[in-house]
C-alpha cells in the first residue's frame, strides 16, 4: 500500500468510526437531515474502501467487525421493533406462548407477565402491541436466548440480540466467501454486503434479524452448489423459520432439479422423472422441517392469529411502496377511496405470475442464473408490495453479491429517504421523497438491464 493510499484509508476509517459513533449514541430518527448527511457520508467512505485495491481481505473484515462493535452498547434509535423481540423472548421464558396473546391485553388489565412489561409496551408502541406476533420459531429462539441471559434488563437484552446478529453476519461472510469461490466470482464482492452502511446500521444498529435468515439462506445456496440438496432444503427451512420471505423462492428451484427432455427417449424421460422426484422431496423437506419447528407452539388459535397478523401487511399498512401507490391513485380516481383491501389481494397474484414466468420461461440452470432469478423475483414482489421497510432490502442486497447486478446497492443508498416520514409528528410520508428514491433506483436498474442486454449481443 502506497503512503498516500495508506493515510487515505486511515482517514476514511477514522471518519467512518466517528460517523457510526454519532449514529449509534447521539442521533434521533426525527432529525432527518442529520441522519441523511451521516448516511451519505458513510456511503462515500464505503465506496472509497471498496474501491481501494490495496486493502487486504482480512483488513476489510476487521474494519467491518470494528464498525459493528461500535453499536454494541447502544439502544436502537431508528426502530422500536426490538422491544417486541424482548417481550416475546421473555414471554417464552415465563412459559407463555407468544403467538396466543396480545401485549395490550396484559397492560390493560394491569398485569405484568414479564419484567419491565410497561416499559416494553411503551417502547413497542400501541400499533405493535395490539397485534399478534408474526416472528417465526427460530426468530423466537433468538429472542428466547436474549431472555435467558438478560431477563430483567432491556439494555442487557439488546446486547445479546446484537451479538447474535453480528455472529450471523460473520456466518454470511464465511459461507458467502466460499460460495463466491465456487462460482468463480471475486471474493471481495462479499463486502458489498458486509461493509455496507445500510447493513451495519439497520441490522447491527437497529436489531433487525434479516442476517440470521440470510445466514441460513447463503449456507443453503453453498450446499446446493455442492449438490448437497437435502442439506440445502433443511437450511432453507431454517431460513423460512426466521423470516417467511424465502418461501417466495421455492418455485424458482424447478429448473435446478428438473431437466426438460429435449427428445423423446427413455433416458431423457428417466432423468426428468428422477429430477421431479428430487424436487418434490426438496419441497417436502422444507415444508416438513418448517412445520416441525412450529410444532412446539401449535394450538388451535395459532394459525388464525398468525395468518391475520401476516395478512395485515397486505390489507392495512402502506409504507414506501412504488407501483402500489400508482395503483392506489388510480383507485382514488375511479372509486374515490383507498382500495388497499383489493389491491393488497391482487399484487400477490402478480408476484405469483411473475415467479411462474421466471420459473418456466427463463434459464435458471446454473447457480448464478438461479440466484439472479431469486433476486428479480423478490424485487418484483417489493416493487408491487404495499409496505417496503428499509431492512427488507438486506435480502436483495446479499443476492446481488452473487450476480452481475448492483442496483440493490443503489437502493440501499437511497432507502434513507424513507426516514423523512419520521421527521413529522405524527409520522407522514412525503411522496416526493418516495418518488426520488424510486426514480434513482429504476433509472439505475434500467441502465444495468440495458448494459447487460448489449453485452449479450456482443
Amino acid at each position: 500500500m502506497s503512503f498516500l493510499n495508506k493515510y487515505s484509508s486511515i482517514f476514511t476509517v477514522t471518519f467512518s468510526i466517528i460517523c457510526y459513533f454519532f449514529f449509534a449514541y447521539f442521533l434521533e430518527r426525527t432529525a432527518f437531515y442529520t441522519v441523511s448527511l451521516l448516511w451519505f457520508s458513510l456511503f462515500i467512505g464505503f465506496y472509497i474502501l471498496i474501491k481501494n485495491k490495496n486493502i487486504s481481505f482480512s483488513t476489510l473484515v476487521g474494519i467491518a467487525l470494528l464498525f459493528r462493535l461500535i453499536f454494541l452498547f447502544s439502544i436502537p434509535n431508528l426502530s422500536q421493533d426490538f422491544y417486541r423481540f424482548i417481550w416475546d423472548g421473555r414471554m417464552l421464558l415465563n412459559g407463555f406462548n407468544p403467538y396466543l396473546s396480545l401485549p395490550e391485553t396484559f397492560i390493560q388489565q394491569n398485569l405484568q407477565p414479564v419484567a419491565e412489561a410497561s416499559s416494553l409496551y411503551e417502547g413497542m408502541g400501541e400499533l405493535n402491541g395490539s397485534h399478534y406476533t408474526n416472528y417465526p420459531p427460530l426468530n423466537q429462539l433468538c429472542f428466547f436466548i436474549a431472555a435467558i441471559f438478560s431477563s430483567k434488563s432491556i439494555f442487557g437484552s439488546v446486547i445479546i440480540l446484537r451479538v447474535l446478529i453480528i455472529l450471523a453476519d460473520l456466518g454470511i461472510l464465511y459461507f458467502g466467501k466460499k460460495l463466491l469461490e465456487k462460482l468463480n466470482l471475486p471474493i471481495n464482492n462479499i463486502f458489498f454486503y458486509i461493509l455496507n452502511p445500510f447493513i451495519i446500521i439497520e441490522m447491527t444498529g437497529n436489531l433487525h434479524f434479516e442476517p440470521v435468515m440470510l445466514f441460513f439462506l447463503v449456507w443453503a445456496l453453498y450446499k446446493l452448489q455442492q449438490q448437497k440438496w437435502i442439506w440445502a432444503a433443511t437450511l432453507i427451512a431454517c431460513s423460512v423459520s426466521v423470516k417467511l420471505i424465502p418461501l417466495l423462492f421455492l418455485p424458482l428451484f424447478f429448473q435446478w432439479f428438473v431437466k426438460i427432455p429435449l427428445k423423446s427417449s427413455l433416458k431423457e424421460t428417466s432423468k426428468f422423472l428422477k429430477g421431479f422426484v428430487k424436487l418434490i422431496t426438496f419441497y417436502t423437506i422444507i415444508l416438513g422441517v418448517t412445520i416441525l419447528l412450529f410444532l412446539p407452539f401449535y394450538s388451535s388459535e395459532l394459525i388464525e392469529n398468525y395468518s391475520n397478523s401476516v395478512g395485515l401487511w397486505f390489507r392495512n399498512f402502506e409504507f414506501n411502496a412504488s407501483f402500489y401507490y400508482i395503483f392506489r391513485e388510480i383507485g382514488y380516481l375511479f372509486r374515490g377511496y383507498n382500495e388497499i383491501a383489493i389491491i393488497g389481494k391482487i399484487t400477490p397474484l402478480l408476484t405469483i405470475l411473475f415467479l411462474f414466468i421466471l420459473t418456466f420461461f427463463r434459464k435458471n440452470k446454473t447457480e448464478i442464473q438461479l440466484i439472479t432469478a431469486l433476486l428479480f423475483g423478490l424485487c418484483f414482489y417489493y416493487f408491487t408490495a404495499t409496505t417496503v421497510h428499509p431492512w427488507y432490502l438486506a435480502t436483495p442486497l446479499i443476492l446481488s453479491v452473487f450476480t452481475k447486478y448492483r442496483f440493490p446497492i443503489i437502493w440501499s443508498l437511497v432507502i434513507i429517504l424513507t426516514y423523512q416520514a419520521y421527521a413529522n409528528n405524527p409520522w407522514k410520508e412525503n411522496l416526493w421523497f418516495v418518488f426520488i428514491e424510486y426514480l434513482v433506483l429504476f433509472s439505475f436498474l434500467i441502465y444495468e438491464l440495458n448494459k447487460h442486454s448489449k453485452m449479450k449481443k456482443l
